[in-house]
């Protein structure tokens, strides 16, 4: 009913401020006929000019109103889809006006071509504002417009027809986030006070090789927050990005008696991404953490290393420890005390994976599981799509770093993708861009996941 009387009033509202030339014109010739007075004429004219200038400038600024209350992000994107439709709605009302104004010639219909064409001006011109602000607001605010299709916009932006369509699907994206944020709104609503991640033991979440846990970046993005509100217990490894696997495994071990003298419990979960599932299982096998540690969940984690490592070992010695010296100074900057690239990087490989797998059995009391993603095709991630061309011919699908084959250890729970052409690549798995993809939700993902493990008595 709401949304009726909305375009009801824009109905009104917008043919009247985009032909306010043509109505305060007709509007003076009324009130001179009649003997009004010229200063009461330009008192109507300012307060009729006053209302419409500041309607016209809440539909350009004001967010779309959403009883859900999915936030002002997307309040905002929502209604940058508003304009686009009501500028497009603006231009077809302007169409019918002229071709009405023009059909008549005489009575009140009569105008000057001059006063024709300023109107017709000003009026296309407020059509087109309205347009180009809500292009420029779904622009800034959509999580669905990936950079890909952002350029896109930019590019087909001044050829007629091709940026009507690409507005209009970049409109149908940003309804379809929309329909995703309300319904996930509704379900954390029905969630309400429900604790469904509320696990047995508090969560350590590990990180993988080249990123650290910062306090302003959180390597797992929207991930952790989801679950606090879902009441999980959260901690983060806070190992070195550049550390080999013994001195990551160390840092855990550290991390694990942190945990469990601050809160008392007798075992944490482990839920680790990449490299950082090397480093849980190391701390787990050879620093006899397994008493301590109920449950090891990996995601994307090279358990049988990385084809695409074998082929960066090939390179010329010297070139490969001068990029390893390269990355240990700029990592020792961002707080790493004891950086390795050159060993870490090389512990990706099959032959040493091999070798750690047989130096680190599983612990019988501990229980592991695993999960993969895969991607579709080499542009699915721009910055993967080589290493994925590498491994796919050798080892089949894999998320632009590792395969699913690589991935497995323990109970292998599965593939994550979607049925679109994108995929999910390995930087997906831990919300790495803050993005949305259709078919896929990675922070619904991992609340299951944490469910499972309440359910399973961890």
């Amino acid at each position: 009913m709401k949304k009726l009387l909305k375009r009801c009033i824009l109905a009104f509202l917008l043919p009247c401020m985009l032909n306010s030339i043509l109505l305060f014109y007709g509007l003076f010739e009324e009130m001179t006929e009649n003997g009004v007075p010229f200063p009461a004429f330009i008192v109507v004219v300012i307060t009729l000019g006053t209302c419409f200038g500041s309607i016209y400038f809440l539909l350009l600024v004001m967010p779309a109103f959403d009883r859900v209350k999915t936030g002002l992000r997307v309040r905002m994107m929502l209604g940058g889809r508003s304009l686009v439709y009501e500028g497009l709605y603006a231009m077809a009302v302007q169409t019918v006006v002229f071709w009405t104004v023009y059909l008549h010639g005489a009575g009140p219909w009569s105008f000057s071509v001059s006063l024709l064409v300023a109107n017709a001006i000003f009026s296309v011109a407020g059509s087109f504002v309205l347009i180009a602000v809500g292009a420029v607001r779904i622009f800034f605010t959509s999580r669905r417009l990936s950079i890909a299709r952002r350029l896109v916009m930019v590019f087909t932006m001044w050829i007629p027809l091709v940026n009507l369509f690409v507005l209009l699907y970049a409109c149908r994206l940003v309804y379809e986030e929309y329909d995703f944020e309300r319904e996930k709104i509704r379900l954390r609503d029905l969630r309400v006070d429900s604790e469904l991640c509320r696990t047995r033991y508090p969560l350590l979440m590990v990180h993988g090789v080249g990123f650290r846990d910062l306090r302003y970046f959180n390597y797992w993005g929207r991930i952790p927050a989801e679950l606090l509100r879902n009441g999980a217990r959260i901690y983060y490894g806070n190992q070195e990005a550049f550390g080999t696997i013994a001195y990551n495994g160390e840092d855990i071990r550290k991390r694990i008696f942190e945990i469990l003298k601050e809160t008392g419990e007798e075992k944490v979960n482990i839920i680790a991404h990449s490299k950082g599932g090397l480093d849980a299982r190391y701390a787990i096998s050879t620093l006899q953490m397994a008493p301590y540690v109920a449950s090891l969940t990996t995601m994307s984690t090279p358990h049988g290393g990385c084809r695409f490592v074998d082929y960066a070992c090939r390179l010329p010695e010297g070139l490969y420890r001068f990029v390893a010296s390269c990355f240990d100074k700029t990592f020792g900057k961002f707080g790493d005390q004891n950086p390795d690239f050159y060993t870490a990087t090389h512990q990706f490989s099959t032959k040493e994976s091999a070798q750690f797998n047989r130096e680190n059995p599983d612990a019988p009391e501990v229980y592991y599981q695993s999960y993969a993603s895969k991607m579709k095709y080499p542009w699915s991630h721009l910055l993967l799509g080589i290493p994925w061309c590498m491994i796919r011919p050798l080892e089949g699908d894999n998320d632009g770093l590792v395969s699913i084959d690589s991935a497995r250890w323990g109970e292998f729970r599965g593939t994550f993708s979607n049925k679109h052409s994108r995929g999910i690549s390995h930087g997906d798995m831990i919300d790495l861009k803050r993005q949305d993809y259709k078919g896929f939700d990675v922070i619904e993902a991992y609340v299951q996941i944490v469910a499972e493990l309440k359910r399973k008595g961890f």
